[in-house]
């Protein structure tokens, strides 16, 4: 899969922009603050629906309008699509496929498949769980329609749960209505834990021979699924700890806690791993994530570069130019010295200045 051009209309700090990409490596250049992010979030939230900041469509229009609308034009073998989206201040978004409404944001999935990789990523490891969940969330979304359903509806059910539980003044053993929602969250609950461990079993087998290359053949990295609770004990943890759950006002078990361990030769990186190690094993998941995708959708998906390159030393900044070369890669940085440097191809280049960008 491609992304042949992008239309942006009151997006961010764009009023109008038209691009057209390479179905190689492109890359946007300039200073800080500039916009080059932008264009990488557009494309992003027009294959998946979310940004990859988690900014809600309110906070995606560019100030003082009240509406946005991104075009996309992608290409799948040799089948055309065009994805439709406009985003409204306060209301839901609209999608089209093709010119055709589409109902549900799950009608994109199989479409088209993204990696987003930023500074931030790199953190990943060193952060709290709610980001290594989020990574798990983000990709899986976009690889499973049954997983992005049960989220969806795992989310709903929760928000219920906590919104009852705030409105309790005092304990109750037995409550009808946090019977039903208890039932309808071990269902939906227990889907997302089968899924999330068989997900992270995969994603280990790749990511053990990515890390062992990045590394010299020096680490054993291995990726542990953190469970909060199991298929067996979600249903006993939720009736265990309602008295806990009512008296916080909040529900304290289920996978919304999980969490992603990651060791190297047996040793916790998340607490004992140095800088280095931690930056390197987030590397290893992120090109772990683009192998995943190939293997499970039978295509390559694309990847946006944000500003990493910078982030990384020589060693790295090499082993990442030579794992991507033969994807749909869009990059964003400061300068084209690194790239000089390891004679990396760059098919298209563009730069950004002040919302306004110029193909070299």
């Amino acid at each position: 899969m491609i992304v042949e051009s992008i239309k942006l209309n009151n997006f961010r700090n764009y009023n109008n922009l038209e691009l057209k990409f390479d179905k190689g490596t492109n890359l946007f250049y300039g200073d800080n603050a500039q916009g080059k992010t932008n264009i990488l979030e557009a494309v992003y939230l027009c294959g998946t629906t979310r940004s990859h900041k988690g900014s809600k469509d309110r906070e995606l229009i560019h100030f003082g309008d009240d509406e946005s609308h991104i075009c996309m034009k992608i290409r799948k073998g040799d089948i055309p699509y065009r994805i439709d989206m406009h985003l409204k201040k306060n209301k839901a978004k609209g999608i089209a496929i093709n010119g055709v409404p589409v109902r549900k944001a799950s009608e994109l999935i199989g479409l088209g498949n993204f990696v987003f990789f930023s500074p931030e990523d790199l953190n990943i490891i060193k952060n709290g769980p709610s980001e290594r969940r989020r990574f798990l969330d983000m990709e899986m979304c976009q690889l499973d329609k049954i997983y992005l359903y049960h989220l969806s509806n795992y989310n709903k059910v929760l928000l219920q749960r906590n919104k009852l539980l705030k409105d309790f003044s005092f304990y109750k053993e037995s409550d009808p209505m946090l019977d039903i929602l208890d039932e309808q969250l071990i269902q939906y609950g227990s889907v997302l834990i089968k899924l999330r461990g068989k997900f992270v079993s995969g994603l280990n087998d790749i990511l053990r021979e990515i890390h062992s290359n990045l590394s010299g053949r020096k680490e054993n990295l291995v990726l542990e699924y953190e469970c909060s609770e199991t298929l067996e004990t979600f249903s006993a943890s939720l009736r265990k700890n309602r008295e806990k759950d009512i008296r916080t006002r909040i529900t304290n078990s289920g996978p919304h806690r999980d969490d992603l361990c990651f060791l190297i030769d047996q040793i916790d990186i998340r607490k004992y791993g140095s800088q280095g190690q931690q930056r390197t094993a987030a590397l290893s998941l992120k090109l772990a994530e683009i192998e995943i995708v190939k293997r499970n959708v039978k295509d390559t998906p694309v990847l946006l570069l944000d500003d990493v390159l910078s982030e990384l030393d020589s060693s790295r900044q090499r082993y990442l130019l030579e794992s991507i070369h033969h994807i749909q890669t869009m990059i964003t940085c400061t300068g084209i010295d690194d790239f000089v440097g390891y004679n990396f191809k760059i098919n298209k280049l563009f730069q950004v200045i002040e919302g306004t960008v110029h193909e070299k």
